[in-house]
């Protein structure tokens, strides 16, 4: 099976390019540094003298965020590391260009498909002395060619949920033969941990899920809007998909019935859509305005639809109280729930329905700190979000980070782990 795989990705190879050319001319790829995913090329590789290369790969915005408070830890402790960060996604390419500007040695680069020659001659151009996996990134042939050149490999807020289980044991001895070249394994929960120790991997830790350490400079955070956030009822409803709009509207209408000033802002998921979710909310006759980063909220709107990337935060920080998406679809009962932590760390009041299953454990540190609240319907969460719009304006000059403790521990408990594992030989 594992021939298989190998042989595959090498004979689409060819189609990789009308993939990625594809999502190119969509916009889903970075115009300038496309490249980088499919041609040997494109590496812009930069030598390393006397510096420790350690490689992280983290796919998205999320993954790549919590890796940052990490990597400023090790600086701490070694300045004799070169960081290189490869990430998929092009809003995390973006953020990378941001960030990475912070911290000196380290590079961003897009990680390549996981093809067999592509990832031999990155190992060989690159000679990363560890590598560290983030979350559900787990990539075979990658996995396989460090077992082949001996460079020892980790996986760090390891996420392995029952569904991806089951599948990967459908071929036991795979699972094992790939799983088991990892030598180390930090997992994001106790149920990853247990599937792990199943499979017999040895070294395995959960220390907490990393994502609870990146830390928010609230005084950094700006909105062109604050001065109608301060002022207006408000309530945020935070990367929606598609049926769960339409739940919002029915919230706002509600809330309408009380306060007849109330705002409803709402940031889907995928903004692609937020032209359908206007045309819906204006069936409703309400009073909608699209934005887009740099606009002004019209004093006469009672429903805001969020048409750009990188804004949650510049909401949250004003919001008291927020609806996370991805959690009232019944279909996505195995892959349910988008990440609520930003939104709890900005001292907001956390609801969500019932299908989170990406996030349960967060989910369950937030409840027990009464911090989130389960909602199943809209009637549910007009009548919670009455009684919050009820007290008073939230106050930004004491944003205060409740899971700070926690995440503090998570960050010296986990990088204790990786430093010990970079400065030592793996047996």
């Amino acid at each position: 099976m594992i021939l298989f795989y190998r042989v595959l990705t090498t004979l689409l190879y060819p189609f990789l390019f009308l993939f990625i050319y594809l999502r190119k001319i969509l916009k889903k790829e970075d115009p300038k540094r496309f490249k980088e995913k499919i041609l040997v090329s494109h590496y812009n590789v930069i030598p390393q003298n006397n510096s420790k290369l350690i490689w992280f790969h983290a796919a998205s915005i999320g993954e790549f965020k919590s890796i940052i408070p990490i990597i400023n830890q090790l600086n701490k402790s070694n300045n004799k590391f070169h960081f290189l960060i490869t990430t998929t996604t092009l809003s995390s390419g973006n953020l990378a260009s941001v960030e990475l500007d912070k911290i000196l040695n380290a590079e961003h680069r897009y990680f390549p498909f996981d093809v067999p020659f592509l990832i031999d001659k990155f190992l060989n151009l690159w000679k990363p002395t560890r590598i560290f996996l983030v979350d559900s990134e787990v990539w075979p042939n990658l996995i396989l060619k460090a077992k082949k050149y001996k460079i020892p490999i980790a996986i760090i807020n390891a996420r392995l949920t029952s569904k991806s289980f089951q599948r990967w044991m459908i071929f036991p001895k795979i699972a094992k033969k790939i799983f088991g070249i990892f030598d180390l394994c930090i997992c994001s929960n106790n149920e990853t941990k247990n599937y792990f120790e199943k499979l017999g991997l040895k070294k395995v830790y959960f220390k907490g899920n990393i994502k609870l350490i990146d830390q928010i400079n609230v005084s950094k955070i700006k909105n062109l809007n604050h001065q109608t956030l301060l002022t207006r009822r408000f309530w945020f409803a935070a990367s929606t998909h598609k049926e769960e709009e339409s739940f919002c509207l029915k919230t706002h209408l509600k809330l309408k019935e009380k306060f007849k000033d109330v705002l409803t802002i709402i940031a889907p998921r995928h903004i692609d859509r937020s032209l359908e979710i206007k045309l819906l909310a204006e069936k409703l006759n309400l009073k909608v305005q699209i934005i887009n980063k740099g606009d002004i909220i019209s004093e006469n709107k009672e429903l805001i639809i969020i048409n750009y990337f990188g804004s949650l935060q510049s909401y949250f920080k004003y919001a008291k109280s927020v609806f996370i998406g991805k959690s009232m679809i019944k279909k996505l009962i195995h892959d349910g729930g988008q990440n609520p932590i930003e939104a709890a760390k900005l001292n907001c009041k956390v609801y969500h329905g019932p299908y989170v299953y990406n996030f349960e454990e967060i989910y369950k540190i937030l409840k027990m700190n009464n911090i989130s609240k389960k909602i199943n319907d809209y009637h549910e969460l007009s009548d919670c979000l009455l009684t919050d719009l009820e007290l008073t304006k939230k106050n930004i000059e004491q944003i205060s980070d409740p899971l700070k403790g926690l995440g503090q521990k998570t960050l010296i408990d986990t990088t204790s782990l990786l430093d010990n594992f970079i400065n030592n030989d793996v047996n």
